[in-house]
């Protein structure tokens, strides 16, 4: 395959901000001078240790190492090549791409081809919900108060009844049958290749960037024998345990909320309702319980690191939901933020709730809203009978675990006393059982000594990394460590000269120095993308230690103060190399006679670098 032009990879990386790109899957809040923060896309964590500095448009997380640019970012995340990545964000910008034969651009293969094929599906799919054919699907959205306004908003479609209207539309614009099968859309069977989803109304299922990855189809017709809901398979783009309807919709005001809220409700139209009533936060998984996947994906959007936010699951009063509800409640990685639960009057989801009593009634759902903790320890006492003393104590034996589950200790004593009352029993009768379940589940488990890992090629011992944390402490170093960041987050704005001098010597710690060789090797510290080249160029186990250095927010009030305490460190290692120098010479001059040419030389030398001393002191 031809390769692109190195130089529209430097444009194309050059005209994207990487916070745009990152900031449609996490949500990022500043994080002090050129620097934002967020929660980790690439491991799961409580509070956000991943960094983004959009000036040079780099990325690394304190917490799992892991770092570099936009291309680095959709790579790891989206699994795509190089040349995918590339062009994915040419096309986003509107660039025009150039490749080393001169050429157009060639056919892609594999991902790419997948996210096409479901972007020409669902554009085939919304024309032919215009069609004569599409009346019954037309008809169905109108009952459910959805007009062809709303249609467009969430992009519903139809797919023709017949075997292959899809097939034969798509094969026509240069998709094979393997690619569709790959994408879900086509299945085989006995009649050969035919259209997946045929006589039903279609949702597009967007990730979170809003690249249509699947789809969900709701049947319309009787002699459809297939199930109410069809969803796309799961194929290299699409995992339904990881995918939220309307996510990417919901995102933004998710972020920008306050509280940062999320609904969570069952069904596609249900979703639609909400955001058409004003709760725009809404989402609901795809043909899948909520879970823990679902948790990792939504806490991210929603930069979940304290107890501020709001989670709130509806229900239509089945019991799979409210089961789904508990499980999300009592996983491992739940949320940081309160999480609630709200039940529309008669058990109606959102969809009716507001096709009988309007958009304000959906939006009232988030005022009848009950604490997850009161609505779990609510369905724990709907098992006994509370009238007897042995339904009282078994109640209070299964619901104890719930309230030592509350990490808040501000919390937890109330919640004491609400189950207290539930039970009709002394307050302190269940604060003991409380404090017993939560000894239980904070029993102390056996520590393992892990043994080292081995380098399977080579044998030896894998090196852990140098990271800013296992630097020593001492005034030198802080120098150095400062200095090196300051050079990297400003060394472009900084006089070169000046750097250089002071990059000249190296340094007293072994992996500061690493770090200092490859900003001193950087050949053109003003140009766009030297910062990422000379961070990749540090020699392991150092490498991750620069990403460090360049993503730590600098001390500095704002960029200007920046720049001039950037300055002010340089001067200051280059007065530090000089008052070495001086002591080494001072000592040879002990060792040369006072009149010989070398003596005099020294002496000579000794001049130059007090000069050289007051210069870089005055200025």
């Amino acid at each position: 395959m031809p390769r692109i032009l190195q130089a529209d990879v430097d444009e194309v990386k050059a005209r994207t901000n990487i916070a745009d790109i990152i900031g449609e899957r996490v949500a990022l809040r500043s994080a002090g001078v050129g620097s934002l923060k967020g929660l980790c896309p690439f491991h799961d964590e409580k509070s956000p240790s991943f960094h983004v500095r959009q000036q040079v448009g780099y990325y690394h997380c304190f917490g799992c190492g892991e770092s570099g640019d936009v291309y680095s970012f959709l790579r790891e995340m989206d699994h795509v090549s190089f040349t995918e990545a590339v062009e994915r964000l040419a096309g986003r910008i509107g660039y025009t791409l150039h490749y080393e034969d001169g050429g157009a651009a060639p056919e892609t293969s594999g991902r790419s081809r997948l996210y096409a094929a479901n972007t020409a599906a669902a554009e085939f799919f919304r024309a032919q919900l215009l069609t004569p054919d599409a009346e019954a699907g037309r008809r169905f959205l109108g009952e459910r108060g959805f007009d062809a306004g709303a249609a467009a908003h969430f992009g519903v479609g139809f797919a023709p009844r017949g075997w292959d209207g899809m097939l034969k539309a798509l094969t026509a614009q240069g998709f094979t049958r393997e690619e569709l099968s790959n994408a879900g859309l086509v299945s085989t069977g006995q009649r050969g290749v035919y259209d997946r989803f045929r006589g039903r109304l279609v949702w597009p299922i967007r990730d979170v960037s809003g690249q249509t990855i699947g789809f969900g189809a709701r049947k319309l017709f009787d002699d459809d024998q297939g199930p109410k809901y069809l969803n796309t398979p799961e194929t290299p783009i699409y995992k339904k345990a990881q995918v939220l309807y309307g996510l990417d919709l919901a995102k933004r005001d998710i972020a920008r909320g306050d509280p940062r809220r999320v609904v969570v409700v069952e069904g596609y139209t249900d979703v639609m309702a909400c955001h058409l009533a004003g709760l725009t936060t809404a989402i609901a998984t795809c043909g899948t319980a909520f879970g823990t996947e679902h948790i990792k994906v939504l806490r991210r959007v929603m930069g979940d690191d304290n107890a501020s936010g709001e989670v709130v699951f509806t229900f239509d009063g089945d019991e799979a939901g409210q089961k789904a509800a508990l499980r999300a409640f009592t996983e491992d990685d739940r949320f940081n933020a309160q999480t609630f639960v709200a039940v529309a009057p008669d058990g109606m989801d959102p969809c009716d709730l507001r096709l009988q009593r309007g958009d304000a009634a959906v939006r009232g759902l988030m005022d009848a809203k009950q604490p997850m903790f009161e609505f779990a320890i609510d369905r724990k006492l709907g098992g006994f009978d509370l009238s007897t003393v042995e339904g009282r104590v078994g109640a209070l034996r299964a619901a104890a675990p719930i309230v030592a589950e509350i990490r808040d200790q501000l919390l937890r004593p109330g919640y004491e006393r609400v189950l207290a009352r539930r039970l009709g029993m002394d307050p302190t009768e269940v604060r003991s059982e409380v404090e017993r379940a939560a000894r239980g589940a904070a029993a102390p488990q056996q520590v393992r000594r892990e043994a080292p890992l081995i380098d399977a090629a080579t044998g030896a011992p894998v090196v852990a990394p140098v990271t800013l944390a296992s630097l020593p402490r001492s005034p030198d170093v802080a120098v150095e460590r400062d200095a090196l960041m300051g050079a990297l987050q400003y060394g472009h704005q900084v006089d070169q000269a000046l750097l250089n001098r002071a990059l000249e010597a190296p340094f007293r710690t072994s992996g500061l120095d690493a770090v200092r060789e490859a900003v001193a090797a950087a050949p053109d510290r003003t140009r766009a993308g030297w910062v990422t080249e000379a961070v990749n160029s540090v020699r392991e186990p150092y490498r991750s230690l620069a990403g460090e250095l360049l993503m730590t927010p600098f001390p500095a009030r704002d960029e200007e103060r920046a720049v001039a305490t950037v300055a002010d460190l340089t001067r200051r290692l280059v007065l530090r190399q000089l008052e070495h120098e001086k002591q080494e010479l001072l000592g040879a001059v002990q060792r040369v006679p006072a009149d010989s040419d070398g003596g005099r030389a020294l002496r000579m030398r000794l001049r130059d670098i007090d000069a050289e001393r007051q210069r870089f002191a005055e200025s």
